[in-house]
């Protein structure tokens, strides 16, 4: 579709009463959807001025609070651990061993040499093994047997 068309469609949906369009053609599909103002004021009481009424009635996006910079300070510290965390390498589901019945691969006080593996973690039916990036002892276990974690999600603590 050109673009003297879709700039066509965009003002005949900002000029009408339509608020949604969607159009498919060989070339593709568009989809223009019309919000603002102009929809929020057709369903709120009148206001004293136009401006005011745009200004009060458009609808608001919801977004988190975001936390005071004195709260992230105090949250960082208390979320980063001593020593080395070992992170994910990839989405998959976590366990501490390699069936339900067999001992964890480590716990916390285990003495663990690079390369050594620790836990596993399956992603679409493949078994992967992580082992440790860093010599010493696991002071930590993140990660709880059996929970989905994302890339990067902290595993282990070695100190």
């Amino acid at each position: 579709m050109d673009l003297r068309k879709l700039k066509t469609l965009i003002d005949l949906v900002s000029d009408s009463n339509v608020s949604e369009l969607e159009i498919t053609e060989a070339e593709g599909k568009v989809r223009i959807v019309k919000s603002g103002p102009s929809q929020a004021m057709h369903v709120a009481q009148p206001a004293v001025s136009s401006a005011s009424a745009s200004t009060v009635l458009a609808p608001a996006p919801v977004a988190p609070v975001a936390p005071s910079p004195a709260e992230v300070t105090a949250t960082a510290a208390a979320a980063e651990p001593d020593g080395h965390v070992v992170k994910s390498p990839m989405v998959g589901t976590f366990y501490r061993s390699s069936s339900p019945e067999a001992a964890a691969y480590v716990e916390v006080g285990t003495q663990v040499k690079e390369g050594q593996t620790i836990c596993i973690i399956e992603a679409m039916k493949i078994l992967n093994e992580i082992e440790a990036d860093k010599s010493g002892t696991i002071t930590q276990i993140v990660a709880q047997n059996g929970q989905a974690v994302e890339y990067g999600a902290p595993l282990f603590v070695i100190a």
